[in-house]
Parts: C-alpha cells; structure tokens; sequence
C-alpha cells in the first residue's frame, strides 16, 4: 500500500497537499480507493464554498458504495479537479494524482491537526 511521506492524512482517509501558494489539495488514499471499489461518480464542492473542517462536502460513489468526504481543514473552495468528475476511475488508477478539490485555509487554519505519513500507516494497518 503506497503512503507518500510528503502529504497530510485524516482518519476519514483523504490526503492532503500543502501548496506553494498557500492552498491544500484534497484527495482520497490508496486505502480508500481500495475499501470502495471502483469509483463510477463523484460529487465536488461548489468553487466559492466555503467549508468546516470535518463537514462533508463532497461525495465519491462506487459501485459497492457512496462516501461522504469531509473537509480535512476550515476554508474556502478554490478549485476541483474537472478531469475526475470527467472520468471518476481516475480515482483508483491514481489516487495520489487524482486529487478533488483545492481549499484556500481560512486565516490561522493549518495542517498541523493531520496525521503525518507514519501516523496514517499506523491506522490503517491497525485497522487490518
């Protein structure tokens, strides 16, 4: 199971990238691509919302499932990834690629409240 050390984790299994220009992109994990199967839709957040750390704002559907996604930090919605609401298999063939969504963190959030790479490996083996 790949777990680049380079991004942030939450428990709900997204990663997140801090950028050079202060935003975050959002995406799901491996492990997460994995427990849903293949991933036929996916719903964004609208550009220009404005989102709370941990309040689902988006949604991946699968054929065994759908999942909510919750804001991994508190901001607004600067950008999504049209490629994957184009082609949502994007989503397993490379779920470190294949991002969702971009937040620009809300004044004095930061990624300090996620996990580090070794601390998502440490859930999601625990996890079994």
């Amino acid at each position: 199971m790949t777990i680049p050390d380079e991004l942030k984790y939450t428990a709900t299994h997204q990663w997140v990238r801090a950028e050079a220009d202060g935003t975050a992109t959002v995406g799901i994990t491996f492990h997460a691509q994995e427990q849903l199967g293949d991933v036929v839709y996916v719903q964004h957040p609208a550009v220009g919302s404005k989102v709370e750390r941990g309040a689902n704002c988006a949604v991946v559907e699968s054929v065994k499932a759908a999942s909510d996604i919750p804001a991994p930090i508190t901001g607004e919605v600067v950008a999504i990834n049209q490629a994957v609401v184009d082609a949502p298999e994007r989503l397993n063939q490379d779920p470190y690629g294949a991002w969702l969504f971009r937040i620009r963190p809300r004044e004095g959030a930061d990624l300090g409240g996620l996990l580090d790479a070794p601390a998502y490996r440490k859930l999601v083996t625990s996890a079994g």
